[in-house]
């Protein structure tokens, strides 16, 4: 059962919030201040933070920071009254996951958190199992520890975002990855919609892949990302 951290100084926005969650067989710890949600931190086995940005004593931003200093990889659904966008970018500069407005639909915000914690346990799951050094796909011989690519002998030179880019999709052959996933993963930071930055560094790659190989390796699944096949 995943242990989910509510922290709002709105004892009754809390108690809404944890309401929700528990119905969706999540167990949570209400804190209302943020020494309390520190505290909460280093005491209980927290998978996911819901932390209020405006708090008495300490604020949540001051908490995400402190967070990713104690625990890098929890993730963390920041809300906040405050709807400017420099207050979006500044809770997102600071660790937070994903941002969401008050007055928020618990429904939402449910299925944010779901959506958060598959990312991190599912997608590190799947990299656990695919831990090994060296990737073998269609010929590519991809070194992890050394970040290089190697094809019947000869070495191609990447990025080290263009590495991270194939490295991901060859080690889940067959699966596909939607442009939000691949810049998520392999940038780990909050995704826009405008944002163009995996679908030009897609084209640098395959133009080097396909110079050495001849080949497309890496496949378009329109509407939906990209995959390697194999």
């Amino acid at each position: 059962m995943r242990t989910i951290l509510v922290v709002d100084d709105d004892k009754e926005i809390a108690k809404l919030s944890s309401l929700y969650l528990e119905n969706e067989g999540f167990r949570t710890i209400l804190r209302h201040n943020g020494q309390e949600a520190l505290q909460a931190l280093e005491e209980e086995d927290i998978n996911l933070l819901v932390l209020d940005v405006m708090m008495p004593e300490l604020d949540g931003i001051s908490v995400c920071r402190r967070v990713r200093e104690l625990r890098n990889t929890v993730p963390i659904l920041m809300v906040s009254a405050k709807s400017e966008d420099m207050d979006k970018i500044m809770g997102l500069m600071s660790g937070a996951d994903d941002y969401m407005m008050k007055p928020f639909n618990p429904l939402e915000m449910v299925a944010r958190v779901k959506s958060l914690l598959r990312r991190t346990f599912q997608y590190n799951a799947e990299q656990s199992s695919q831990s090994k050094d060296v990737l073998s796909v269609g010929g590519l011989q991809i070194h992890r520890s050394s970040h290089k690519v190697t094809f019947e002998g000869q070495e191609i030179v990447l990025t080290n975002r263009e590495f991270s880019i194939l490295s991901l999709l060859a080690g889940h052959p067959g699966q596909v990855f939607s442009t939000e996933e691949i810049f998520q993963l392999v940038w780990k930071e909050k995704y826009y919609a405008s944002n163009n930055t995996v679908m030009v560094h897609i084209s640098n790659l395959r133009d080097k892949l396909e110079k050495q190989m001849g080949y497309k390796i890496i496949q378009t699944v329109w509407g939906v990302g990209y995959k390697i096949d194999v």
